[in-house]
């Protein structure tokens, strides 16, 4: 069984892609199993590029095939923001429920019907050898005002998808991994993976 990185500190992502990898033969370590490896800052101006420079770096230092992934919220009322900032949007020293408190405030003028927002994904693999393969994956929804569910993490509780009735944080983790954009941005690059494990 081969060891595949996980290249994030953000434990719900790994326990995520655990789930998701469930059934390959292979065992996700995460950095807390590389104490000395610290990735380079995340400057790039997308998401794919974010995730390169995480998977690349992971790669390099540690010799295993190492997936990454960036991600974040973008809001049509708000331009496309928080997008490649959502981890830092209420600023460096944040936390979820500083990011969510900016979220609710900004949105407090939003007309009902222009609350559309998305989730989006990119996921990065870097086999040891130097290549690299991405794949994109977006879960559509919108933004209510008042949180609901106490599952999820980050903007969980303020995303809610009409066609489930549910936000985010209420979903159980089964269903989180059939619609999420995390989800989907892994099943575009589980072949890849397949056969970098064979």
């Amino acid at each position: 069984m081969k060891n595949i990185l996980m290249a994030s500190n953000n434990q719900n992502k790994v326990k995520e892609i655990e789930k998701l990898l469930a059934g390959l033969n292979c065992k996700v370590v995460n950095l807390k199993a590389f104490p000395t490896l610290e990735l380079p800052p995340e400057d790039g101006v997308t998401f794919t590029e974010n995730a390169k420079i995480k998977a690349v770096a992971g790669a390099k230092a540690t010799g295993l095939i190492t997936i990454a992934d960036d991600s974040g919220l973008e809001v049509d009322f708000l331009d496309g923001e928080p997008g490649v900032y959502s981890a830092r949007f209420a600023g460096p020293q944040h936390n979820d429920a500083d990011n969510n408190a900016k979220l609710v405030r900004l949105m407090q003028k939003s007309p009902a019907d222009k609350r559309q927002a998305r989730f989006v994904a990119a996921m990065v693999i870097a086999a040891p050898a130097g290549e690299t393969y991405e794949s994109p994956g977006t879960c559509e929804g919108e933004i209510i005002l008042e949180p609901r569910g106490n599952a999820g993490f980050g903007y969980d509780p303020y995303f809610y998808i009409p066609q489930l009735g549910k936000t985010m944080a209420e979903l159980t983790m089964e269903e989180k991994n059939r619609i999420s954009h995390r989800a989907k941005a892994l099943q575009g690059i589980l072949p890849v993976l397949k056969k970098l494990l064979e």
